[in-house]
């Protein structure tokens, strides 16, 4: 396989916010396919209720958990009614470095019949441990699954 690029560029508005947008994503011009970034309120003049850096982070381990495990599910023909993953980055810091020291994924998948849910959890494991965004980081990556029978 070729290396993919994506593109993403990040303009500074005012204060501690800008926003990031994507080419490949609809129209970045007209402020489709972007998202407002700022400092974390946990920063000095920070603002919350914006999407930060480490925000941003947590979501790219979690979607990319998401998306492995559906490419995964459909490969193995499992069958299921629904994925969720909650997910908490935890910022320390570290020999005076802010550092994303810890990724906790608690994914829950809702499946109709007992009999597929060992095979749910094989098919989770496996999405973990082939996530390519958890596979390039240096953060200790933690799932506790939990699957759902819904008869």
């Amino acid at each position: 396989m070729d290396a993919h690029f994506y593109n993403v560029q990040v303009q500074w508005n005012k204060d501690r916010k800008g926003m990031m947008c994507s080419p490949e994503l609809t129209n970045p011009l007209a402020g489709e396919g972007c998202i407002e970034v700022a400092t974390p309120p946990e920063f000095p003049k920070g603002i919350a209720g914006i999407w930060s850096p480490e925000h941003l982070f947590t979501a790219a381990v979690s979607s990319c958990l998401m998306t492995t495990f559906l490419a995964i599910a459909e490969n193995s023909k499992l069958e299921f009614l629904s994925f969720t993953c909650d997910s908490k980055g935890k910022l320390d810091q570290i020999e005076g470095k802010f550092l994303m020291t810890e990724i906790l994924l608690e994914p829950t998948v809702t499946i109709k019949d007992e009999k597929d849910r060992e095979r749910a959890t094989r098919v989770l494991t496996k999405a973990e441990a082939a996530c390519l965004i958890s596979n390039s980081i240096k953060s200790n990556v933690i799932m506790v699954p939990r699957i759902i029978v819904k008869e």
